[in-house]
């Protein structure tokens, strides 16, 4: 049912847990099935320097938040604001049809969370410019 690549991020999440001083946080939810992330990251130069995640849900969310966030360590903004559900799938080996809707929530709470962190810069620069 599950690939080798989710296996092993569900039974070894990478990067599990809060972020303190994170720069944002981005929250998303399926209320249909109850399943939740949340995405913190830190930021430097324009690039996302870490990445952390918490998720109530079943393997495969668990397995999607530990891989969102391995890819997007590293990642220029440019790039990571350009994730897509499909994107964490691959990277995962593919997950099952019934299973998608956890790569969409991955994908989700990661726009959240760079989103957070863009309107957080333009008010920054908006209070400079004052």
């Amino acid at each position: 049912m599950y690939s080798s690549v989710v296996l092993d991020h569900f039974q070894r999440p990478r990067n599990i847990g809060d972020l303190p001083d994170a720069d944002a946080t981005g929250e998303a939810g399926n209320p249909v099935n109850g399943n939740s992330m949340v995405i913190q990251v830190k930021i430097a130069e324009n690039r996302v320097t870490e990445a952390r995640f918490r998720a109530y849900g079943c393997p495969a969310t668990l397995a999607s938040g530990s891989m969102a966030t391995v890819w997007l360590t590293g990642k220029a903004l440019e790039e990571a604001v350009a994730i897509e559900d499909d994107t964490i799938a691959a990277v995962l080996n593919g997950l099952p049809p019934t299973k998608r809707h956890c790569s969409v929530l991955a994908a989700d709470a990661v726009r959240a969370c760079l989103a957070m962190y863009s309107e957080k810069e333009q008010r920054s620069r908006g209070a400079e410019n004052q």
